[in-house]
């Protein structure tokens, strides 16, 4: 026996999350973000750790409550962080023996993003600029009743973003500030955002990304590849040194200063395209592709409910010769080493589990942020010249003391032509051998993500509700290879659908406790739209659960953030030209043929998948005298389930579990 409780949703309210660790250069102290729900569950907090000595001590850092992104100085004598007190987040610097810290930016528009030059005298920082027209103060007339309203003027396709609301008007660009005498120099401008960007090695150059207009694409709103500039900080002379031909994420110099180092995508395979590393020349000259026959997703593309914007950008190892990344296979987020002559790759970090974050010691020891089936994540380190993995923290150890978890099992079955499909399954909570169950299938977002090795709240209450869980990566997500991941584009409701009904079979079939009359189905985004087309093609599930989800692709095209784009990449077509194959592959044309009792969740600030995209599917199958229900969440967007406000979280994971309750006997 055990006196263990079974998890519910408001666990949330007391679980922690370990992020963003950074090793100082110096005297190898580790510095994280330790991440909680604030006291009146209506935030969250985070302040930054110190592990000292490795394993030995954990103390806290830094004393505010939204404290984020820590960076050593290349010296180690200061820890550089962002603080946000209000909306703004700036930059504050810590002295790495411990003190009080300081503000150095007082931007305007706060800062998003900032990185140290190599000498550690200044700090290259990304923040919005003012807009050209803009007159009046951010702040004037808040508190102005007698204010008239304004109108929005709309010029851009790009206009909104989810997560981020209405374009403001202003641009993200690049300055230098000197942390001694708080000097801030703006050092990019122009009608364009940068995106990423690094410093050279000796500081003399910084190389920046950002989508121009071209003559092919005279609106560069409309283009999905972008460039990357290399300025001379001496004379500000700047060079392009790419093509415009490829989609491109994270960039770093090379130790040498001689070669870019990309991640970065040709979009031959459109959105499904996997990364490759490129190197670009500075002295100019063609680009390099490194590991061209390599069939895996480099970076993070593991799906959980604990975090969202896991990853971490390229790191060399000490000499310079290979570069770490993340990449994503089976299931498992892992961390590889990469020759940069392209002679060799070695998995340094592996296992069934989720690596989301990981930094480098000046030894090439390897600190890294891991989650796996049973756990939400924390910190261990790897040290190759010992072959030896520690555990650095036990950020959830008291809560985990109390619950008792279901451990998923891994399973590979072969579809009807012959393509294997990876997944799991969870038993109940107190499952009785010789008992049936009921049982819940969960779809994945993206499409172009993969479930994991990794722990998942909602997956974990079903199953202390009574249900079976399973899972799978069905074709058209990350983790098995180009052809796997690209499959689903322009068959949305194919090849898909197929997969997860075999799966379904598959199921039923090995695991003899699950009874089939019994079954439920739920996902969010992609898995969102997945559930609306099941129930609309098959009457085999008791009880659905649709999240943030898409049932009308011809709306979708120009009410989501992205619709004009991943409309025409996925669905290969447009209102105008396509609107018979766009309806084709809507749910919503399927409304009549939906018969399971469907719960509709939505945040009401979702611009990824908007809302009206649940509300359609809500009045179409109201108006058809079906059983549904519509919850809206007030001030959510689509990471309502990962990052959100922590009362919505655990009043979503709560209506989930009560909807299977009331529709699939026990």
């Amino acid at each position: 026996m055990t006196d263990k409780r079974l998890i519910t949703p408001e666990d949330l309210y007391r679980m922690h999350w370990v992020n963003d660790p950074v090793v100082s250069p110096a005297s190898g102290a580790i510095a994280y973000v330790h991440k909680s729900v604030s006291e009146k569950f209506d935030g969250y907090r985070s302040h930054i750790r110190l592990l000292p000595t490795v394993g030995t001590q954990d103390i806290p850092f830094t004393s505010g409550e939204a404290d984020a992104a820590p960076a050593w100085s290349p010296d180690g004598s200061e820890l550089a962080f962002l603080r946000k007190k209000g909306d703004k987040p700036q930059i504050w610097i810590m002295p790495a023996n411990g003190g009080e810290a300081r503000p150095v930016t007082d931007m305007k528009h706060g800062v998003s993003a900032f990185k140290w030059s190599p000498d550690s005298t200044r700090l290259l920082i990304r923040s919005e600029a003012e807009a050209a027209e803009s007159t009046e103060s951010e702040d004037q007339g808040k508190d102005d009743k007698n204010k008239l309203p304004e109108e929005k003027i709309i010029n851009r396709i790009k206009y909104k973003a989810d997560g981020g609301g209405l374009w403001n008007g202003r641009r993200n660009h690049l300055y230098i500030v000197n942390p001694a005498t708080e000097e801030c120099k703006q050092i990019t401008d122009g009608d364009y955002d940068v995106y990423a960007f690094a410093w050279s090695p000796d500081g003399g150059h910084i190389a920046y990304s950002n989508s121009l207009a071209t003559e092919q694409f005279p609106d560069p709103d409309l283009r999905l590849t972008n460039d990357v500039f290399v300025m001379d900080l001496t004379d500000k002379s700047v060079t392009e040194i790419t093509d415009g031909t490829l989609s491109i994420g994270s960039i770093v110099f090379t130790p040498d200063g001689q070669y870019v180092l990309m991640l970065a995508s040709d979009l031959s395979c459109g959105f499904a395209t996997l990364t490759k590393i490129h190197l670009v020349p500075l002295s100019g000259g063609e680009s390099r592709v490194l590991f061209t026959d390599m069939d895996v997703q480099l970076g993070h593309a593991a799906v959980s409910d604990m975090r969202s914007g896991a990853g971490t950008p390229p790191l060399f190892s000490k000499d310079g010769q290979s570069v770490y990344l993340q990449l994503s296979q089976d299931g498992g987020v892992h961390i590889g080493r990469f020759a940069l002559d392209g002679s060799s790759f070695d998995l340094v970090v592996s296992g069934e589990r989720e690596v989301y974050q990981f930094a480098l010691t000046p030894e090439d020891t390897i600190i890294f942020a891991a989650a796996d089936l049973l756990q939400p994540g924390d910190l261990f380190s790897y040290s190759a010249a010992e072959d030896k993995e520690r555990r650095l923290t036990h950020c959830n150890e008291e809560l985990w003391n109390e619950i008792t978890l279901s451990t998923p099992e891994s399973f590979t079955f072969h579809t009807s032509d012959g393509w294997p499909i990876q997944g799991w399954i969870m038993k109940p909570a107190g499952f009785t051998e010789g008992s049936k169950v009921p049982a819940v299938l969960e779809i994945h977002g993206g499409p172009q993500a993969m479930y994991a090795h990794t722990f998942m709240h909602e997956f974990q209450l079903l199953a202390a509700a009574g249900y079976a869980v399973f899972y799978t990566n069905p074709r058209g997500g990350h983790g098995y290879g180009q052809v796997h991941v690209n499959t689903v584009r322009g068959d949305y409701g194919g090849r898909d659908y197929q997969d997860l009904m075999e799966a379904v079979d598959y199921v039923l079939d090995t695991y003899t406790y699950i009874d089939a009359s019994r079954l439920g189905v739920t996902g969010g985004s992609y898995g969102g739209f997945m559930t609306n087309w099941i129930v609309g093609h098959t009457d085999r599930f008791q009880a659905a659960v649709t999240q943030r989800s898409i049932s009308n692709w011809i709306s979708f095209y120009g009410v989501s953030d992205i619709g004009y784009s991943f409309t025409q990449d996925q669905i290969w077509g447009n209102p105008w030209d396509d609107l018979e194959k766009l309806w084709k592959h809507s749910p919503l044309a399927y409304v009549k043929d939906m018969k399971t009792p469907l719960l509709i969740l939505h945040g009401e600030q979702d611009l990824r998948c908007p809302i009206e995209q649940g509300e359609q599917l809500f009045i179409a199958l109201k108006r058809l005298g079906r059983e549904t229900q519509l919850i809206r969440f007030p001030g959510a967007d689509h990471n309502l389930s990962r990052s959100g406000h922590p009362h919505l979280r655990v009043k979503r994971l709560s209506h989930i579990v009560r909807w299977f309750e009331e529709h699939i006997e026990k």
